[in-house]
């Protein structure tokens, strides 16, 4: 066995110095907040009067009057139907960062967070105060926590005059996007936030991970050129995206980059703010997004003290573009391999089905849509079912009349699923009243939709070998034998 001298062992050791030095040089160091922390601040200074995301612009006002002793509140106009569109100031810096959110009525997840993040800015005297010296004195922050209040009042994407207002940056047909281009021309901002919602069937592409949040640094031309200005925000893309990987880890996606010349964020970008637009999906068991909400204003605080304190700096652009792009993969529910009936013969598809979200007053329903059949082997469920050998069967409608709603119970419904029965009906009831049962009330019509083609409303039973196995009413899937706890968001037809 050789041995080495203690000139080469000492020698040795001076490479592996080296080795190891160079190693976490070339690892950016991260710049983050820690997460406990930013959770620890959200639980502490969450807005109470904010408990669901279906809230409109008077709810908002009190809110906004609450914080005029440390904000400095400007109102920038009116929408179409002559509501308030207000800004709120804070902060003594030089970087300027401006925030938007609620562009499109009933994208409200951001807006939450926003009103969590004013209380935590208006605190003092605890473990926060280093945090909140340095966004005022590096920082000087716009916020405008509702653009589209017309929408939001009837918790639609679009405006008073159906007008998408990310697609009127350039023609400024509606007053708000009048509103907004001017706030960004006044304040010029160094950097921009473009706060939105998008729909819950966007997954981490090819994977069955909902993008929970999903990210953009939006191009500014139809080449998707980077200059600094852009690069600076997928920089600070980079970070937030540092804090989501600690909380849903794999649950972020990154928008596509093509260049769209009427909307705001791309244009924005153009006009030399760094902006960042964030899109909140969905988080299973989380309707109503209140830990979205918590995400939102965890990776906003940070984002603004990565802009504080340059903190950004130490990502690249390519630490952005690993990041996974988004795709559009999920469904509510797959049934696989169902046999339907056409022309005497049995055919075995896969029916992918998608409960969409309908308004009725304040609250909601859903309407369920058979959305592709086939082979879906690239998409995912986030409910699942091998439906081998079980076969495509209608239902009926109970003859018996049932006074109300309140003259039915849950497992009276089931009952009756169990017999082959979808629907029944019922004397009295308001035009599209809400309910949480299992099975379909009929009031003003004595049938059902149904069926197996694209489009049909998925109403319908599952057979296997003559016995009925499951029942699938409106896009919810019942397991017969084992029924699970769910939640049924129905009206009566």
């Amino acid at each position: 066995m050789k041995l080495i001298n203690r000139n080469q062992f000492s020698l040795f050791l001076l490479f592996l110095f080296l080795l190891v030095g160079c190693k976490t040089a070339n690892e950016p160091e991260s710049s983050s907040l820690p997460v406990s922390m930013l959770e620890n601040a959200h639980q502490q200074f969450l807005e109470p009067a904010i408990t669901h995301r279906r809230f409109k612009h008077a709810d908002l006002q009190p809110l906004i009057e609450k914080h005029q002793q440390n904000f400095e509140l400007k109102e920038l106009g009116h929408s179409i139907e002559g509501r308030s569109i207000t800004a709120m100031y804070w902060g003594e810096g030089e970087t300027k960062v401006m925030l938007w959110s609620q562009m499109h009525g009933n994208e409200s997840t951001a807006t939450m967070a926003l009103f969590d993040l004013f209380n935590f800015l208006e605190g003092r005297g605890d473990e926060y105060d280093e945090i909140r010296n340095t966004l005022k004195n590096q920082l000087r922050i716009k916020f405008i926590p509702m653009i589209n209040p017309d929408g939001a009042e009837a918790f639609k994407r679009r405006n008073a005059l159906d007008i998408d207002l990310n697609r009127d940056a350039i023609s400024q047909i509606s007053p708000e996007a009048v509103i907004l281009k001017d706030a960004r021309d006044e304040f010029e901002p160094d950097f921009g936030f473009n706060l939105h919602d998008q729909q819950i069937y966007y997954n981490v592409v090819n994977t069955p991970k909902q993008a929970t949040i999903s990210v953009l640094a939006p191009g500014y031309n139809y080449e998707r050129d980077i200059n600094d200005v852009r690069e600076r925000a997928m920089q600070t893309i980079v970070g937030m995206n540092e804090i989501l990987q600690q909380v849903i880890p794999g649950q972020v996606g990154k928008y596509d980059d093509g260049f769209e010349p009427r909307a705001f964020g791309d244009n924005i970008q153009k006009w030399g703010t760094s902006t960042i637009l964030i899109e909140s999906g969905g988080y299973v068991g989380d309707p109503e997004k209140q830990f979205i909400r918590k995400l939102n204003f965890m990776i906003i605080l940070d984002a603004l003290n990565q802009i504080a304190t340059k903190g950004y700096e130490k990502y690249t652009s390519q630490q952005y573009f690993e990041i996974p792009d988004n795709g559009f993969q999920l469904m509510d529910l797959i049934l696989k391999e169902v046999e339907v009936e056409v022309e005497g013969n049995q055919y075995p598809v896969d029916i992918a089905i998608r409960r969409r979200e309908a308004n009725a007053e304040d609250s909601y329903f859903v309407n369920g849509s058979i959305e592709d059949l086939g082979d879906m082997q690239v998409y995912f469920g986030f409910d699942e079912l091998e439906a081998t050998g079980h076969r495509w069967a209608e239902g009926k409608v109970f003859e018996e009349e049932f006074e109300n709603l309140a003259s039915i119970d849950q497992g009276e419904a089931m009952e009756l699923l169990k017999q082959g029965y979808l629907a029944v009906k019922v004397k009295n009831a308001e035009k599209n009243e809400l309910h949480n049962l299992p099975i379909l009330v009929l009031k003003t019509r004595e049938d059902f939709p149904s069926g197996w083609m694209i489009g049909n409303a998925p109403n319908f039973f599952l057979e296997k070998e003559g016995e009925l196995t499951h029942a699938i009413v409106n896009g919810y899937l019942i397991d017969l034998k084992n029924p699970k706890d769910q939640e049924f968001k129905q009206r009566v037809y």
